[in-house]
C-alpha cells in the first residue's frame, strides 16, 4: 500500500512543480516589466524628441495704410498723411539644411515686412526670404544661426493610407504642439488655386498656426509640410463641416521646390506645350489616357510631331496610370531632357520624341 501512493505522489508533486514553473516563466508578469511592451509601442515620443528641434514658430508683421479716402479729401494736407498699422500673423516652419533653410508655406509669409523666427531651444532670428513658389504654397527662408538641427526627410512616394503620422507646429500662437493621426488618403487635389496640389490628407488635427510646420512618421523623418485645414459650410451655411481634413504637401515635392528656390530664385519646371484632358480607356487594357486639346505654338510637342485630337498612352515607356500625376512628372523634368511620348493616333500607336521646354508663368499649358 505504501509502495503504491509513493509511485502516485511523486508524478503528481513533479507535476504540480512543472505547472508551477509554466506559470512563473510563461504566463504570470515578470517584476519590472510589467507592461513594458505595451507602453513601448504606444508612445512616440522619441520620434517627437528627434523631430521637434528643427520645427520653428514664424511671426509675420505687416505695415497696413489705413484711412478712408472720401474722408482724405475734407482734411488738411498734414492730416492727409498716410497713417499705419502693424498686423501680426503667425505660422510654423522646418529647418532643411545646417546653413538655415527653412520651408514654410507661401501663404505664411506673403506681403510681410519683418518676419521673426522663434526656435524650440528659445534663440531666435530674422529671417528673409529666399524665394516663393505660389504655384505650390512654398517658401524659403533663410536665418543665421550656429548649430541648427534639419529634420531628416524621409520618402513620401513610399507612404500608404493608414500609416501614423504627428503633426508639429506652432498652432493659435501656443508655440511647439503635437498631435497624432493617420494618413487618411494621398494625391488629394482641386481644393484651392494652386496649380500644382498633390496633398497628403490626414486626420491629425491643425489649426490656425500650424501652416509650415511638419508631418512626420514615427521615426520622426519628415514626410511634408501641413498647409491646410479643409472646412466647408453647411447648406444652410450656418457651420462649417469637414473638421478633421487636414492637408500637407508631400516633402518629395517640397524639396524639389526648395532646391531650385535655393538654386535659381525660381522653379524651373519641364513644359511639353500641350493642354490635356483625362480619359478613359476601353481598348487595350490600360485605364487613363490623356486626350490633347490644344498646343501652343512652336512647342516641344508640336516640334515632336504631337498632334491635337492625339491621345497620349505612354511617356518614356510608362503607361498612364493618372493623368495628373503624369503631368506633375513633366513638370519636374529640367528643359534640354529627351523623353519619348507613346501616342495613339487613328487606332495606331506611335512613338515621338520631344525635348523638355521651359514653362512660361504666364502659359496656361502643361
Amino acid at each position: 500500500m505504501k509502495e503504491g501512493l509513493k509511485f502516485i505522489t511523486w508524478p503528481a508533486i513533479a507535476g504540480l512543480l512543472a505547472a508551477l514553473l509554466i506559470l512563473d516563466r510563461w504566463i504570470l508578469p515578470q517584476p519590472g516589466n510589467t507592461g513594458h511592451r505595451a507602453a513601448a509601442s504606444a508612445t512616440y515620443a522619441e520620434a517627437v524628441r528627434k523631430a521637434t528641434p528643427g520645427v520653428v514658430n514664424i511671426y509675420i508683421a505687416k505695415l497696413v495704410k489705413t484711412g478712408n479716402p472720401l474722408v482724405q479729401e475734407r482734411l488738411t494736407l498734414a492730416q492727409r498723411m498716410p497713417r499705419q498699422r502693424i498686423e501680426r500673423s503667425l505660422g510654423s516652419g522646418v529647418i532643411m539644411t545646417a546653413e538655415g533653410h527653412i520651408l514654410t508655406n507661401h501663404h505664411v509669409i506673403a506681403g510681410a515686412d519683418a518676419i521673426q523666427v522663434l526656435l524650440h531651444d528659445g534663440r531666435s532670428a530674422s529671417a528673409r526670404v529666399i524665394g516663393s513658389d505660389i504655384a505650390t504654397d512654398l517658401a524659403v527662408l533663410k536665418i543665421d544661426l550656429p548649430e541648427l538641427s534639419p529634420v531628416e526627410p524621409a520618402d513620401s512616394d513610399v507612404l500608404q493610407v493608414g500609416d501614423v503620422v504627428l503633426a508639429i507646429g506652432n498652432p493659435l500662437g501656443f508655440g511647439h504642439t503635437v498631435t497624432q493621426g493617420i494618413v487618411s488618403a494621398l494625391g488629394r487635389y482641386g481644393l484651392q488655386l494652386n496649380t500644382y496640389e498633390d496633398y497628403i490628407q490626414t486626420d491629425a488635427i491643425i489649426h490656425q498656426g500650424n501652416s509650415g510646420g511638419a508631418l512626420i512618421d514615427t521615426r520622426g523623418k519628415l514626410l511634408g509640410i501641413n498647409t491646410l485645414i479643409y472646412t466647408a459650410s453647411n447648406q444652410d451655411g450656418t457651420s462649417p463641416t469637414g473638421i478633421g481634413i487636414s492637408l500637407a504637401i508631400p516633402i518629395n515635392l517640397a524639396s524639389y521646390v526648395m532646391r531650385d528656390l535655393i538654386e535659381y530664385g525660381e522653379v524651373i519646371r519641364g513644359w511639353l506645350g500641350v493642354s490635356v484632358e483625362p480619359v478613359r480607356m476601353t481598348t487595350g487594357g490600360q485605364q487613363q489616357a490623356l486626350l490633347v486639346v490644344a498646343m501652343a505654338e512652336n512647342s516641344p510637342a508640336k516640334r515632336a510631331g504631337v498632334e491635337t485630337g492625339d491621345l497620349i498612352t505612354h511617356i518614356d515607356g510608362e503607361a498612364v496610370l493618372d493623368g495628373r500625376q503624369t503631368m506633375h512628372q513633366i513638370a519636374r523634368l529640367r528643359p534640354g531632357d529627351a523623353i519619348s511620348v507613346t501616342v495613339l493616333r487613328d487606332q495606331q500607336s506611335l512613338e515621338l520624341r520631344a525635348v523638355v521646354g521651359v514653362q512660361g508663368q504666364s502659359s496656361p499649358a502643361r
